[in-house]
């Protein structure tokens, strides 16, 4: 029944793309790919009537839902036949509502997945965000992944555009393989979007109204711009507007304007999230999934932050579908950890054990590393030792659930604790 579902589906998804025949923005990647959609949605409904893909439906049955507009009704029948009664409708009748641009994150976890999706549908702009080794459990290898990913830009028409993230150092060789229009994004010279001078601002109280984000200068064909994104906190965000500026001018933005609508965008949920916490520290919270690269890239940004008078404390869980990266991966972590020198190390999980062995061989203290097997436990021990002006970054793969972590630290509107 479930594929029989999933085909019926992709059949009438495929109809109503065809009558309606919307510009379709794919976007593929091991990591980024749901704050990049955010973002770009949200620049875009300046303009253009947009949707995005609801929650992260980017899968066979996900990205048919997205395109029809609603959510899974799961095993509920009545709900089901809601879903095909608004497929009739949107086929028989004209919806002068319907988008004009969709946004649709189009996640592959096994070979073959891509070829699925775009079955369904061929997007018009293709980003592809980075290529690390999430899902390396199931594809076996890093070039399986780019292979499967890459399929996105190296399907789209002539007249399509593909953009990429030129730092990710599996992409290097992949603009030449591209038949349509290639921009690249980055942070280095050479990329046709450029963030340059980025610095990050984070104040010591988060309740006291003062400015905290990141201020970059966006270089494109020689002109310079300043971008300003408060309330964010990551390479992410940077990427992710990037992409945005570069989607955005496509379409026929002034890129003046949409660094003002950038400013207007809030950080996604459980994505380098800063959030006021408990006894008057800072709580950034990763907490949404975790890999090697954005585990790494978190510890960047914690790096880059200077102005606080408190301890840096990092909370991190298991990275999970890393196949037989796993034990190589936690211990680059390990030896970033080392590296930029945190106060307290806390770690929760089995395969974090990786994570302990390396930032002791890399000089790191034992007396400030503490394991734990489980969430309770950790909590219980971070909520004793926390002090005013911590910065605290919590980061692990969704099924670790340090979520419940961020609950507990955080400060909620009426002062208090959850």
């Amino acid at each position: 029944m479930k594929k029989i579902i999933m085909k019926v589906l992709a059949f009438w998804a495929k109809m109503i793309i065809r009558k309606y025949q919307p510009k379709v923005i794919g976007i593929t990647g091991s990591v980024g790919k749901t704050s990049t959609k955010e973002v770009v949605a949200s620049i875009l409904a300046h303009k253009f009537r947009v949707r995005a893909s609801i929650k992260n439906y980017n899968n066979e049955f996900g990205l048919p839902l997205s395109i029809i507009g609603l959510e899974s009704p799961g095993k509920n029948l009545w709900g089901w036949l809601k879903v095909f009664f608004k497929i009739k409708k949107l086929l028989l009748f004209k919806d002068r509502d319907y988008p004009e641009v969709l946004v649709l994150e189009m996640g592959v976890d096994r070979e073959g997945d891509m070829d699925y999706l775009l079955k369904i549908v061929k997007p018009d702009i293709g980003v592809l965000t980075n290529v690390s080794q999430s899902h390396l459990e199931y594809f076996g290898s890093l070039e399986k992944i780019k292979k499967e990913k890459a399929k996105l830009l190296k399907n789209l028409n002539k007249d399509g555009l593909a953009i990429l993230n030129s730092d990710n150092k599996y992409l290097k060789d992949l603009p030449k393989e591209i038949k349509s229009k290639c921009w690249l994004y980055g942070l280095e010279e050479g990329s046709d979007f450029v963030a340059k001078d980025i610095s990050f601002v984070l104040p010591e109280d988060l309740l006291s109204g003062d400015f905290f984000g990141i201020n970059f200068k966006l270089e494109y064909q020689g002109s310079v711009l300043p971008v300003i994104l408060p309330g964010a906190i990551s390479y992410p965000a940077i990427y992710s507007s990037l992409v945005a500026l570069a989607i955005g001018f496509h379409l026929g933005l002034n890129l003046i304007e949409i660094t003002k609508y950038l400013q207007e965008i809030s950080s996604v949920s459980g994505r380098m999230e800063v959030l006021p916490g408990i006894k008057g520290t800072v709580i950034i919270d990763d907490s949404y999934n975790s890999s090697p690269e954005s585990a790494l890239s978190a510890l960047k940004t914690i790096e880059k932050i200077k102005n606080i008078n408190g301890r840096k404390i990092i909370i991190f869980g298991d990275m999970l579908e890393l196949g037989s990266y796993s034990e190589e991966g936690h211990r680059l972590v390990g030896k970033k950890v080392a590296e930029i020198g945190v106060d307290l190390l806390v770690l929760i999980g089995e395969k974090s054990l990786d994570i302990f062995k390396s930032v002791l061989s890399n000089g790191f203290k034992e007396e400030n590393v503490f394991k734990f097997d489980n969430v309770e436990e950790a909590l219980v021990f971070v909520k004793e030792k926390i002090t005013s002006k911590d910065l605290v970054l919590v980061k692990a793969s969704r099924g670790m659930k340090l979520d419940k972590i961020v609950k507990e630290l955080k400060l909620y509107k009426d002062g208090k604790s959850d």
